[in-house]
Formats: structure tokens, C-alpha cells, sequence
């Protein structure tokens, strides 16, 4: 039976506008005898939805613990899926099943088709289906070390529960964007089905015609690590991600203004997660439903964690300039003499650099630099071999600048040779460390001497590595000496052993 919309094309051509069956027929590549049938039919039969069905009596309790398992199933890989035989064991082993294996593998495969056509009908765009999110950036003041920045910060919003998450970040670099997805995956305990966004430079290298993009080879990597499916909005299309953006305006206004303070991203990033946990307390805008109780929808919708986290980082091959100097976006950072004019490997995250030689060996790690205030980041260590073979150049470094007090004094009163040994010291104490320790060894060598050689300070230095510390003189009140009885000189004391012998001629 041809469908309605066919069946009154047909009439209306025919009927209303009086074209011949021949030409319709042609037209909808139909048979002629079948367009006369239709054109001329008084009364359009009704085809009956439902056919009589032989209840299946041995499979009808069980169906509903298949689903439950499928439903389960399609949120893992598929080889952590069970498989039809097994879901016949268990319904044996646990359910008393009394069925065929053939009649349960029948109804698992069509249930999973359905159930997979109807998962994938439920998430259309722009509907507020459970398990859907959305992405965007915001931008809010922030007081860091007494000054006002402005800092982005990436929001992860549910549009059917109306909850979110949303972490801080220095910059919205591919690094950042993709660290906070993974973050509030892991907070999640999973992963959303599917993610909407808009065309953001760190998903997006450029936009193609017919809705395709060209994606970054980072985020494609990332979508097949976690698994979900994305969509992007059309461009200057804003209202298509709805939802994210009311989010995004309500987050400012309720969390973030006046600027908030803070230290370091980490602390920050566990108080953003507090606040939207707490914020989930409140009631749904329309639904009259608590936020958390519509949320447990979303989160049964998730798809499974992966094993592993995805490591947010990319890599640069590049070369260092004659002061052993590479540059990441308009940022110069150290290396050591050694690789000056030579290829280095940058692993980049969104707060560390780290440099390797070609051998893939470590050379130095990094703080990554945001913002203008800071164009270049040095660290020493490397360097310090080099200077030692010219200590007179210290005090014209910005080394010198970083040294303690205590330090620059202690270097000020060495001759050429001890501050050569100091400098080398300082270039092996400050390979895996900062300058806490080498400041302590310093502290507790001078106590004992009244300019301790590079030497003593390496001694000390190594004692608190260790957890000892340095070795006290016992005081003399402690010591406990036995003392010997006094020894006579001459022969009386010979002559009396002797008379008590007997005695005898002398």
C-alpha cells in the first residue's frame, strides 16, 4: 500500500488537476494501473497498524532484563559488551530461564537495532533530551596576588536538568579547553552521550561548506578517546547553543562578580566544582522538580569513563636560538647551553612546558607563561656549570636577582674558587628542587662554621634529604667516664706482696 502523502498526490494530480495516469504514473515511477486504481478508489482503505501476535510466553518475563542489560551494554565498548550467549547463561544461571538459546539471541538482535535507532533519535539538536550537553567559554575578573586579570572559563551545561559544571582557566587555548572537558568528565563519572558546541578554534581549524568542519587533530583524538557524539552550531549562531549561554550569564552573576580571589587554579578549580554540585539543590525554572533529582536522568544517559584519562597535551619540534632559547606562542623559555642552535621537543599542557633533547631525555620543565607581564621564563640550573667557569659574570644575570640574601652575601665573601664550587653546587642541589632546601643547608652549615666551604653546605643539604639533619655535638652533662684507680710507682708495693707470701731472703 502506497503512503498517504503518495495516495493524495495522486488524487489531487489526477482529480483536481486533471492530468493524465500516464503522466503521473511516469512522474512517481509508478505502474499506470496502479495510479488508475488509487485516482478512482471511492474510499482510501485504512491498513491496520497491528497484527495478531502469538504470544511469547517463555521470552515476555525475561524481555525486560535483556533491555536493562542492552541499555547498559551501549554505554561500554563494545568488547566490554555481553554477548547474546552469555545473556542466556545468566538468564539460565539467575532467572530460571527455561527458553532456547536461538529465541534469545533472535530477540537481542532486534532489540539492540531498536534500541539503538530510538538512542539515536532521541538526541536531535537543540531538543532537551537527558544526557545532552552543551560547551562555551565565559569571561570574568578574578583578583590574582592583588591585581584584577580577566580569566575565561569553560561551562559544561545540561539543558533537560538544568545543571552544569565549569572550571577556570588562564586562557581558552586548546590545551585549556580540553583539560576542563576532561576534568568535569572525571567529576562526572562520566561522559555525556552528546555534546553540542559552537565553532571554537580549539575543536574547529576551519569551517567547510555542507555543515562539515575540519577539526583539530587534538579534539579528534579526544572525541575517540571518550566516545560521544558532537555537533556544532551554524556560524553566527549563537541561539543554537541556547542553553550553555544562559548558563554561562547566570554562572557571572551568581558566583563570579565582585572578582573573585585566588592563588593557584587547582584550589579554584575544586571550589567551582562545590558550587555547581550545591547549586543543583535548587528547584527547575519550569519542570517544579529539584535540579539533583532531574540530573540522576542525565547521568543515566552518560556513557562509561575510559580506563585512562586523555592527556591534554600536544607536541612542537623546534629550534633553540644561540642562547639555548625556543619560543611557544610569542613566550621564550630556557633549554641549556648545550641545545643552543639544536632541535628540542616541547610537550605542552596548559600549565607546564616541558623540554626534551631528541633522545627523548628531559632537559628542564616549565610554568607555562599567560599574559602579557611575562615574555620569558628561565631556569638556571643548566646554566649554572657554564657560569661557574665564569663566576665574575653572576652579578650581571638575573640569577643573581633570584638568589636569596643569605645566598648573595655568602657568594659575595667567596674567593674565585669557592664561588666556582658553590655555583656547581647550586647547579646539582637545584636539578629535581627549588631553592628551599639549598637555603636551609646554607642556614644550618653557617651555624657550625663561620663560612662553610661548597663541600659542608652539599654535607648538610644531603642530611636533610634524608630527613636526619645535622648531627649534634653531645653535650659533656650526657657523658658518664669511669675512672681507673691510681697507679703507684716503686718496688713497696712488690716487698709487701711478698712478706704475705712467706717471705724468704732478699
Amino acid at each position: 500500500m502506497l503512503a498517504m502523502a503518495e495516495i493524495n498526490y495522486i488524487r489531487y494530480e489526477t482529480n483536481t488537476k486533471g492530468k493524465s495516469y500516464s503522466s503521473v504514473a511516469k512522474q512517481m515511477n509508478r505502474d499506470r494501473r496502479t495510479i488508475k486504481k488509487y485516482a478512482e478508489q471511492d474510499e482510501v482503505q485504512i491498513q491496520q497498524p497491528f497484527k495478531q501476535k502469538r504470544k511469547a510466553r517463555v521470552m515476555d518475563p525475561v524481555k525486560p532484563i535483556i533491555d536493562q542489560w542492552i541499555r547498559e551494554d551501549m554505554k561500554k565498548k563494545k568488547k566490554f559488551q555481553r554477548t547474546a550467549k552469555r545473556m542466556y547463561d545468566l538468564l539460565v544461571e539467575q532467572h530460571q530461564f527455561t527458553g532456547s538459546d536461538r529465541s534469545v539471541r533472535a530477540y537481542v538482535a532486534k532489540r539492540r537495532q531498536e534500541l539503538l535507532e530510538e538512542n539515536q533519535a532521541a538526541y536531535l539538536p537543540l531538543e532537551s533530551r537527558a544526557g545532552t550537553a552543551q560547551v562555551d567559554f565565559g569571561e570574568a575578573p578574578f583578583l590574582y596576588e592583588g591585581k584584577e586579570v580577566v580569566r575565561p572559563y569553560l561551562v559544561l551545561s545540561f539543558p533537560y536538568s538544568n545543571s552544569f559544571l565549569f572550571q577556570v582557566f588562564p586562557s581558552q587555548n586548546r590545551e585549556c579547553f580540553l583539560q576542563g572537558l576532561a576534568n568535569m568528565f572525571s567529576e562526572l563519572q562520566g561522559v555525556p552521550h552528546t555534546i553540542r558546541f559552537d565553532n571554537l578554534s580549539p575543536a574547529v581549524k576551519k569551517v567547510l561548506p555542507h555543515g562539515e568542519r575540519e577539526l583539530t587533530d587534538e579534539f579528534q583524538r579526544f572525541v575517540s578517546h571518550y566516545g560521544f557524539q558532537y555537533e556544532f552550531c551554524n556560524p553566527n549562531s549563537g541561539h543554537e547553543k541556547g542553553h550553555v549561554e544562559s548558563m554561562v550569564k547566570y554562572i557571572r552573576n551568581n558566583y563570579l562578580l565582585p572578582a573573585v580571589s585566588y592563588h593557584d587554579f587547582q584550589s579554584l578549580h575544586e571550589l567551582t566544582i562545590q558550587w555547581s554540585i550545591e547549586n543543583r539543590q535548587r528547584e527547575h525554572y519550569e519542570k517544579n522538580l529539584p535540579i539533583a533529582e532531574l540530573y540522576l536522568a542525565d547521568q543515566e544517559k552518560f556513557l562509561q569513563l575510559p580506563g585512562k584519562p586523555f592527556e591534554c597535551v600536544r607536541f612542537l619540534s623546534l629550534k633553540a636560538d644561540k642562547y639555548g632559547f625556543i619560543q611557544i606562542e610569542q613566550k621564550k623559555y630556557s633549554t641549556s647551553p648545550r641545545y643552543a642552535r639544536q632541535v628540542v621537543i616541547a610537550k605542552i599542557s596548559y600549565d607546564h612546558i616541558i623540554l626534551f633533547n631528541e633522545e627523548q631525555v628531559e632537559i628542564v620543565k616549565h610554568k607555562r607563561l599567560y599574559g602579557d607581564e611575562e615574555m620569558k621564563s628561565m631556569n638556571w640550573q643548566p646554566y649554572l656549570h657554564m657560569m661557574a667557569k665564569r663566576p665574575n659574570a653572576l652579578k650581571y644575570s638575573s640569577f643573581y636577582d633570584e638568589l636569596s640574601e643569605k645566598w648573595k652575601n655568602y657568594l659575595q665573601d667567596c674567593t674565585i674558587s669557592e664561588k666556582k664550587a658553590a655555583l656547581s653546587l647550586l647547579s646539582n642541589l637545584l636539578k629535581e628542587r627549588d631553592f628551599t632546601l639549598a637555603d636551609q643547608a646554607l642556614d644550618v652549615a653557617s651555624a657550625h662554621g663561620h663560612h662553610p666551604t661548597a663541600a659542608a653546605i652539599e654535607q648538610v643539604f644531603y642530611q636533610l634529604v634524608n630527613g636526619r639533619g645535622i648531627r649534634e655535638t653531645l653535650p659533656n652533662s650526657h657523658l658518664s667516664v669511669t675512672i681507673p684507680p691510681s697507679a703507684e710507682r716503686g718496688l713497696d708495693h712488690y716487698d709487701q706482696l711478698f712478706a704475705i707470701q712467706g717471705g724468704g731472703t732478699k
